[in-house]
């Protein structure tokens, strides 16, 4: 391998925008193979996967693809890859991981190929696709066991693997994981999507190398890296040097009501900024502790998405972060904990606390709470043995409001930030034995404000077979989404299922049963508000109103907006009046959260 090339002070710029403009189109590539080749819903329909690149080091250099919680820990894969294996790396060769303890991994369903890229028999860089298996074994279907104590319930454990040796399958292991999973079609097909995705990114990157010539791409995705280290820097430099803190909670350890708090002080010095987890309480018993690869992600996840959106989203970018997460904690649990909740809770709640102590250095930057999503996970089998899960997605929550725009309505969990696709009504209803009665915005459920919490959903389905069910009932204890600097919290969600005209709704937010045909109605929560809700424009609320996401009585008592009788105008007179009263009166809540 070539020394490495000392970064050149005045590299031409453009050509800098147009390299990194080049990796993300070839990242994004990577996963419209991944979507167009994949045999399981989850990726084909919903985007569950992420495609990335990172340089010869495993350091990410684009993650223009997918999801930001897969990628913005990419680099730990990578690194945990290059040390087992180091100087043992050829061409054409494939290697597979996820164990999130030894491989750098967040959770276990979530499968690594990485795919070396030489030039001139130099390696170069790494084509990677992380995607969350449809199942990996483990004690239930889909993966996702809220009865899990141990990570050895959770599915088999993968540390970094040649899957591939110099253009060669390993049919011995290729069986071994077909052995160890309920749906071997389902997975023999998607992993040659994944494969087929990284070759075409690999091709392509092996060709842009050698336009370059190898020294001078090396140089190039150096300065890449280097450039969004400055941008980062230059906004973190432009918030009040101070220590700013926030906590949030889990309300149960999957198995009874338990306080469990993850608490964060972000302390800006300068151009860095250190993320401080200690205080944060000691891990679980049940599924939704963190790994350090995944808590990494939430933090970036979180840095990425509070600035500009002209931050560059490469691993450059975080250079300037320091985390501290105290080993044994809910956010770095140590063996044999199980994870595989994780990259959804606490990953919620530690971008939360990032987002809310961020908020008190530049509070016009706040972002308002993510309703915590509610729905199971589903699998029986059909007429012929083979193994059925469907992740109920259309009953996604609603999002957080943000200075001059509101929350969107029914997005993907918080930890997707919107990368996550809604499937098909019509297709889930050709692929699995459901009927989708209803799907439809939540009525009043918003966190009112001046700009207001995205609404969930109303989601009713007719469960045709018997199935079991993962319940993983986060945003049902209280509200969630919850609203900042006198922004209102979006409501809590609801879950009810019903088997002939009986009740059979579970009594726990976590639990893994199994029933006979039934309707499941889920009531998804809302996302919170920001600023005074007295301060939302009339014909905002008026939209709201038609649009049925308001009521006309809300209308009134949470916005001071009367709706005149013909419905689609607003009352001016009675308006002005009515939000003088309640000015006079501190008539609307505040529900600000950072201290």
């Amino acid at each position: 391998m070539a020394e490495p090339v000392t970064v050149a002070q005045h590299l031409d710029p453009v050509t800098l925008s147009l390299i990194q403009n080049r990796l993300d189109y070839i990242s994004r590539q990577m996963g419209w193979v991944m979507t167009r080749t994949a045999r399981s819903p989850i990726f084909s329909q919903s985007h569950d996967f992420s495609c990335f690149i990172t340089d010869r080091d495993g350091t990410v250099v684009s993650q223009a693809d997918g999801i930001p919680i897969h990628t913005g820990g990419g680099g730990f894969a990578i690194r945990a890859l290059l040390r087992d294996f180091s100087d043992d790396i050829a061409d054409q060769d494939v290697f597979l991981l996820n164990d999130p303890y030894v491989a750098g991994g967040n959770h276990l369903p979530d499968w690594v190929i990485a795919r070396p890229v030489f030039v001139q028999n130099q390696r170069v860089a790494f084509c990677c696709n992380r995607a969350h298996q449809s199942d990996i074994g483990g004690g239930a279907a889909g993966t996702y066991n809220p009865a899990a104590t141990e990570i050895f319930h959770e599915g088999i454990r993968l540390p970094p693997l040649r899957l591939i040796e110099r253009g060669v399958v390993r049919k011995d292991l290729w069986q071994l994981l077909l052995l160890n999973t309920r749906c071997p079609d389902l997975l023999d097909g998607d992993l040659h999507a994944m494969l087929g995705s990284t070759q075409i990114g690999c091709r392509q990157s092996a060709q842009l190398v050698a336009e370059l010539g190898v020294d001078t791409s090396f140089a190039y995705f150096a300065a890449i890296l280097d450039h969004a280290d400055r941008s980062m820097r230059a906004m973190i430099t432009a918030l009040p040097d101070g220590t700013y803190r926030a906590e949030e909670q889990l309300d149960t350890d999957c198995f009874e009501p338990v306080d469990v708090r993850i608490r964060a002080s972000v302390t800006i010095k300068g151009d860095e900024a250190t993320i401080d987890f200690t205080g944060t309480d000691r891990q679980i018993r049940g599924f939704k502790n963190s790994s350090l690869a995944n808590t990494h992600s939430a933090v970036y996840a979180a840095f990425a998405s509070f600035f500009d959106a002209t931050l560059p989203r490469n691993e450059g970018a975080f250079r300037a972060l320091r985390i501290i997460a105290p080993a044994g904690t809910v956010i770095n649990a140590l063996p044999p904990a199980p994870l595989t909740m994780c990259t959804v809770f606490p990953a919620h709640e530690i971008m939360h606390v990032c987002w809310w102590a961020l908020g008190q250095a530049d509070p016009k930057r706040s972002i308002g709470g993510w309703g915590k999503n509610c729905f199971p996970v589903t699998s029986g089998t059909d007429g012929s043995g083979r193994t059925w899960v469907m992740y109920h997605w259309g009953a996604c929550s609603g999002a957080g409001a943000v200075e001059g725009r509101d929350g969107f309505n029914q997005i993907g969990p918080m930890v997707t930030l919107g990368g996550l696709s809604l499937p098909n009504a019509e297709v889930y209803e050709h692929v699995y034995p459901v009927t989708i009665l209803r799907q439809e915005f939540r009525c009043d459920t918003a966190g009112a404000g001046e700009f207001r919490g995205g609404s969930g959903v109303d989601y009713v389905v007719e469960m045709h077979a018997t199935a079991e069910y993962s319940f993983r009932g986060e945003g049902l204890a209280r509200p969630t989404g919850l609203g900042v600097t006198e922004g209102r919290s979006g409501a809590v969600g609801i879950l009810h299922l019903d088997q002939a005209g009986r009740s059979i709704t579970p009594q726990q937010q976590y639990a893994l049963k199994t029933l006979g045909p039934c309707q499941m109605s889920i009531s998804s929560p809302g996302g919170g508000g920001i600023g005074n809700p007295v301060d939302r424009r009339p014909e905002a609320v008026l939209r709201d109103v038609r649009d049925g996401i308001v009521s006309h009585a809300a209308a009134r008592t949470c916005y001071g907006v009367v709706i005149a009788d013909d419905g689609r105008t607003v009352d001016a007179e009675k308006t002005a009046l009515r939000r003088k009263e309640m000015r006079a009166s501190h008539g609307t809540e505040n529900n600000a959260v950072a201290d």
